[in-house]
């Protein structure tokens, strides 16, 4: 963290407490339903579908997946992005079967594409938030 951090941060409620001190850990954690064995996101007090319990269960994320679908961001969506060059926002099809929205970064943005593989990094971007973004595989 070189600079203040000026964009929107994420606000933190009790059933997603396990995620974010998972990401201040650089750990992915995916919740799981552990009446069903689904993995879903994002994350909640109940998991989604027929059972809707919250018996639920964080598991590590492998961190991998593939972009699903993007777009290109010249714009952003307050001044706090003023001066960023384009950038990604992208629908993460995780390995785990999850779908995540996040950014991907360290490519030209003309060069993101459907299908491309992907992995998890961690950006500390505050002494108390870590937001997980993604770059391609090498």
């Amino acid at each position: 963290m070189a600079e203040e951090y000026n964009k929107p941060l994420p606000e933190f409620r009790p059933e997603t407490k396990p995620y974010w001190e998972g990401t201040k850990k650089h750990e992915l954690l995916i919740p799981k339903s552990k009446t069903t064995g689904e993995s879903f996101f994002y994350p909640r007090a109940l998991s989604p579908g027929d059972d809707m319990t919250d018996d639920i269960e964080w598991v590590k994320s492998e961190g991998r997946g593939k972009v699903w679908t993007f777009s290109i961001h010249h714009m952003g969506p307050s001044k706090a992005y003023k001066g960023d060059p384009p950038y990604i926002v992208a629908l993460i099809e995780m390995n785990e079967g999850v779908k995540m929205m996040s950014n991907v970064i360290d490519v030209d943005v003309y060069d993101v594409h459907v299908g491309m593989e992907v992995e998890v990094v961690f950006d500390d971007v505050t002494d108390e938030v870590t937001l997980p973004k993604f770059k391609p595989v090498k």
